[in-house]
């Protein structure tokens, strides 16, 4: 399992917001990519994607993790 969490608070007046991304394998032995967002303290929204190979499944979180840095959040460290 990896995952990858990013934060952005670019306005005084606007809560951070989080977005997550997780590679992990389910129970049919297929690899899912977990992508969670939302205004920090709150519940969010997400989304699973389900692939058949991890290189399949990689390449698409790697996408997802370089556009929301494109959109302004930035990586923190794991707790």
């Amino acid at each position: 399992m990896t995952s990858c969490l990013l934060y952005r608070s670019s306005d005084r007046h606007f809560r951070p917001r989080f977005y997550r991304v997780e590679i992990a394998m389910n129970l049919f032995e297929e690899v899912s990519v977990l992508r969670e967002w939302g205004v920090a303290g709150s519940k969010g929204t997400s989304k699973i994607d389900i692939f058949g190979n991890l290189r399949h499944a990689s390449e698409a979180a790697d996408k997802a993790r370089k556009a929301a840095l494109r959109r302004g959040y930035h990586r923190t460290e794991a707790a």
